[in-house]
């Protein structure tokens, strides 16, 4: 993994390891894909100060969250069907998170059962991305199923009501379910090495791979029909959908997709525990704002009454950094860990994400800081004009 040296050349062993569609799925975004560029131009036109003889050669990364220590702010943010990138993609994951000692987010879209991800990361500390299903008893069963499994944490995505349009899927084939397609099986036979170690494997112990926290009579491998009207995402949902959440989960809550202060005001009124400021890595509404640039509005707004979290775009350790300063608690990473865990599972994972934090820690000594905290205090050189409402 030596030469896997930052998160192009993940992404770049991902790309020759993966077939064209899945690679695409987890790297692009939508439509005209602006939103990702704009997300990439709002980190990089921030700068920071740096500070010389300040004596310090470490630095603590420590972070308390939700009365917890934690030793980095990062969290493996939920990805649908991380199980097709890797045999049992998700307990990789969770085992690498496990090892760095933060949260790993498991998908309500995930190859793995939450129950299958305790089992096979019995140490790990779990959280559940959940997106409500119009079938309102089917989604507290899987909060029961949550519950049982020690998830003390939930994420509600709240930004996908209904599915983006990503043209280049329909482009090279891919889609869930696969429909079969010239196009499709070529790209699939492509990638002998990914066919055998993932899909043969499946096809050889559990069966071929489906969304796992589906209700058995709903439950549909990725090479057959949809599934049933209770089980997709609710595209009506509303404040009041949240109160039942909080009614029925005694846990903490955190609100994933805020990109207004007017939101973020609405989620502390809601009970929620936190937030995620978030464009969902620019895959879903390819006019939103940066997460950057709507931050210290929401920042302000809320002050220490939630816990702010953020993602979206994160490449660099600096990019972390960048959204701590503009007043995150903590971050989410989600493609990083997937390039990782395509390029050699497990240990791939662990080596993106602790190349983040050796990242992290290099900025903070040349920023001339001794904690997260005392970053944070005078860290940003310049950052353009964030947008307030």
């Amino acid at each position: 993994m030596a030469r896997l040296l930052n998160a192009e050349d993940f992404r770049g062993a991902a790309r020759k390891r993966l077939p064209k569609g899945l690679f695409e799925y987890i790297d692009r975004g939508t439509e005209a894909e602006l939103a990702m560029a704009d997300i990439r131009h709002s980190l990089d036109r921030i700068k920071f100060k740096q500070s010389v003889l300040s004596g310090q050669s470490q630095c603590d990364m420590t972070t308390e969250l939700f009365d917890r220590s934690y030793p980095t702010p990062l969290i493996v943010a939920p990805t649908a069907l991380a199980g097709l990138v890797s045999y049992d993609g998700e307990v990789k994951l969770a085992r690498a998170a496990s090892r760095l000692q933060i949260p790993f987010c498991v998908s309500t879209q995930s190859v793995t059962s939450i129950e299958g991800i305790r089992k096979g990361a019995p140490d790990s500390e779990l959280w559940l991305q959940l997106y409500v299903w119009k079938n309102r008893e089917l989604t507290w069963q899987l909060l029961d199923r949550a519950r049982n499994a020690g998830v003390s944490t939930l994420v509600i995505t709240v930004d996908t009501p209904l599915s983006p349009k990503r043209e280049y899927n329909q482009h090279n084939g891919f889609s869930v379910p696969f429909v079969p397609s010239v196009r499709g099986v070529v790209d699939v036979l492509s990638r002998p090495a990914w066919l055998g170690s993932v899909m043969m494997r499946y096809s050889m112990t559990s069966g071929m791979p489906s969304y796992a926290h589906y209700p058995a009579e709903f439950k549909t491998a990725i090479t057959r029909d949809a599934v049933a009207q209770d089980v997709q995402i609710e595209s009506g949902l509303g404040w009041d959908d949240i109160a039942q959440i909080r009614d029925r989960w005694s846990g903490k809550i955190i609100i994933k997709g805020i990109l207004s202060e007017k939101d973020a005001v609405q989620s502390v009124k809601a009970g929620a525990d936190g937030i995620v400021v978030s464009a969902h890595g620019g895959r879903n509404f390819d006019v939103a704002p940066a997460p950057a640039n709507v931050l210290p509005g929401i920042a302000a707004a809320v002050g220490e009454k939630i816990a702010i979290m953020a993602d979206s775009g994160v490449r660099r350790g600096s990019d972390v950094l960048k959204y701590l300063a503009l007043g995150s608690r903590s971050v989410l990473v989600g493609r990083l860990p997937l390039y990782g865990l395509a390029a050699a599972g497990e240990e791939g994972a662990f080596d993106a994400l602790s190349m983040l934090m050796d990242e992290m820690h290099s900025n903070l000594i040349f920023a001339g800081a001794k904690n997260l905290e005392d970053f944070k205090k005078n860290a940003i050189a310049s950052s353009g004009h964030p947008q307030r409402e």
